[in-house]
């Protein structure tokens, strides 16, 4: 293996650790966006898509322990260079978006788009950051059930939150990001100006 499992142990919980300061950030940032009017969209997928969260880091530490899996080395590297790059996206949201960021769709109206940063290029940067971490985290270890199992859990989230999104913030949004990719690099036109919108996007 790349990592030891101890090491790979206290990886899962210094990513948990993480998780639960984003909560820390994302509560602040509502609580702020709530004070200026805004709305919440998606709560009941919201719970599932945290409860799916916690057991995948959970899955992740339990198949590592149980260790029934072969070591295949060069997927390990790859696994941890995925996750880097993973947290370098969640990270580069977080910063773009400053007091915008957060874990629950909160629409605010009247709220300029941001279009700055890695927004140029993709849509839902942070998504992509979620699907990243959970196909290679797992992979690190060799966990193949926990990346398999929760790259469809949370193809299925996603299924159900982006549209949620992209609906709640409604026809400027579309229009601000028409051309620009979901998860693939794709730039805006020159030509395309942006236009007002309710929040930001993940």
């Amino acid at each position: 293996m790349v990592i030891s499992e101890p090491a790979y142990l206290l990886l899962l919980l210094l990513i948990a650790a993480e998780r639960v300061f984003e909560l820390f950030i994302s509560r602040r940032n509502a609580r702020a966006a709530f004070a200026k009017g805004a709305t919440e969209v998606g709560r009941r997928h919201y719970r599932v898509m945290v409860a799916m969260h916690t057991l995948f880091l959970a899955s992740c530490a339990f198949e590592s322990l149980v260790d029934v899996h072969a070591d295949w080395p060069i997927v390990s590297v790859l696994a941890l260079l995925g996750t880097f790059i993973a947290e370098f996206v969640r990270y580069a949201v977080v910063v773009t978006l400053g007091e915008n960021w957060n874990t629950r769709i909160i629409v605010t109206p009247g709220a300029a788009p941001v279009t700055r940063g890695i927004y140029r290029w993709i849509r839902h940067p942070n998504y992509l950051a979620v699907i990243l971490e959970i196909a290679a985290l797992p992979l690190i270890r060799a966990c193949w059930v926990s990346a398999i199992v929760f790259t469809i859990a949370n193809a299925w989230i996603l299924s159900i939150r982006i549209p949620a999104e992209e609906s709640a913030l409604g026809e400027s949004y579309s229009a601000t990001f028409n051309g620009v990719g979901r998860f693939l690099p794709h730039r805006r036109a020159p030509e395309t100006r942006a236009q007002p919108r309710d929040a930001s996007p993940n």
